[in-house]
């Protein structure tokens, strides 16, 4: 909690002012968790970029990620302040349009197995 109950806003606008950074929160927020394969697919992205960016989220404290196997999960800081929250629905309400594509685009891996067997 140490990260997170010290966010600062102008810290998290400074994060999310890069559109591949707020497209992988917003992604994330609507996915709830995703691995760095499945964000590399929607996003149409290179792994070290989008791995790059995912740890410039979790330094500034809105991501946190889970280790499961050789996969590594991200999602959202479970302590996220509220005006936190906002922003990202915030963000998300003004993108609607281009997640919405992205998620399409994600669900063309079909479900977690088959997305770890065929990308991941």
């Amino acid at each position: 909690m140490g990260k997170v109950a010290s966010l600062e806003a102008l810290q998290v606008f400074k994060c999310l002012s890069d559109e591949t950074r707020l497209m992988l929160v917003l992604l994330i927020a609507k996915e709830q968790s995703l691995c760095v394969c499945e964000m590399t697919y929607a996003l149409d992205e290179s792994q070290p970029k989008v791995s790059r960016h995912l740890a410039q989220l979790r330094q500034c404290g809105l991501l946190s990620d889970q280790r499961e196997g050789q996969w590594v999960y991200y999602r959202l800081a479970s302590q996220l302040p509220e005006w936190a929250q906002a922003i990202i629905q915030a963000g998300s309400d003004g993108s609607a349009l281009r997640v919405s594509e992205l998620s399409q685009r994600l669900a063309k891996m079909g479900d977690r197995p088959a997305r770890r067997a065929a990308l991941c």
